[in-house]
């Protein structure tokens, strides 16, 4: 599994889940483990999407397809970038991938009840918690064959970022543990 890329290069992430998984939160914290800038995809949703997002009215397939290209987009121009992008459905994984082929996935996975909780825990964010059951009934975990690893969001953001940061050095060599560590 490796990136497929020479392990030199940079590296081009997406940290996807949920809203409220804290996609933003570890990627940021993956971003400077990782001496790469941070991006958050959601800063490239046309206005229009984010009005429907706010409204509680769930994005459409064809509402995401330009705001999937934008993300794409970025991934390819970084020389190296952590995106916190939902990056629900294989896809919309797919189409990011063809944009940037050496990009791999953080899955920030997590219990309904866990994430319903910290949806509605937080404030002044555009995404209401009501579309959270939506986004669940949309993700496709990811698949065997795609290059990324799950890391439960029971961990603290720095057990994430580190977990992810060893899986990404280690390019997700099987002997390597994907496990957050306990902390020091």
């Amino acid at each position: 599994m490796s990136r497929g890329s020479d392990r030199s290069d940079p590296p081009r992430v997406v940290v996807m889940g949920v809203s409220a998984a804290g996609k933003t939160s570890v990627g940021t914290a993956l971003a400077a483990r990782l001496g790469v800038d941070f991006q958050d995809a959601d800063d490239l949703h046309p206005a229009a999407n984010r009005d429907k997002m706010t409204a509680g009215i769930p994005l459409t397939d064809a509402d995401r397809r330009p705001w999937l290209d934008e993300v794409g987009r970025a991934l390819a121009e970084a020389p190296g970038l952590v995106m916190a992008c939902s990056a629900l459905r294989r896809s919309y994984r797919d189409r990011l991938r063809a944009a940037a082929p050496d990009t791999v996935f953080v899955h920030l996975t997590g219990s309904r009840e866990l994430l319903s909780a910290r949806a509605g825990a937080r404030t002044g964010h555009f995404m209401p918690p009501a579309l959270l059951a939506s986004q669940l009934d949309t993700l496709e975990p990811l698949d065997p064959d795609e290059r990324g690893v799950a890391l439960d969001v029971a961990a603290s953001v720095d057990e994430l970022a580190a977990a992810a940061a060893r899986w990404i050095v280690d390019a997700g060599d099987p002997a390597a543990s994907a496990e957050p560590s306990p902390p020091a």
